[in-house]
């Protein structure tokens, strides 16, 4: 998809400051950060969501899920973080490249409210 914002951006049309980059994947900041540490994950292969994904894709997101830990690292998150991927509009997404975000530092909010 050329007009694929993500697409854009792993293509390097538009800059991002970037956490990591191969042949498979690009990592960058968040434009709008919910931390003090939140950048993306993104496939260079475009995917709408996880909903497309099947098994051919299995080696790329499980790379994908290898990676984040030590970019989290790398990024100064020793004590953990949280990651989250949208998807579908009814799950949130939107920007339709399938991403993982990884957020972290400082005081994260529960995810789901608890009574």
């Amino acid at each position: 998809m050329s007009d694929c914002l993500f697409c854009q951006i792993a293509r390097g049309e538009i800059p991002c400051r970037k956490v990591y980059e191969d042949d498979e994947v690009l990592a960058f900041h968040d434009i709008h950060p919910a931390a003090p540490v939140h950048f993306m994950l993104i496939p260079k292969l475009h995917l709408d969501s996880l909903m497309q994904a099947d098994e051919t894709h299995a080696a790329l997101l499980g790379r994908m899920m290898v990676l984040a830990p030590r970019l989290a690292r790398e990024q100064g998150l020793t004590n953990g973080f949280r990651t989250v991927i949208n998807t579908g509009k009814g799950g949130g997404q939107e920007v339709f490249h399938l991403h993982i975000h990884i957020i972290g530092g400082g005081h994260l909010p529960p995810m789901v409210k608890r009574d």
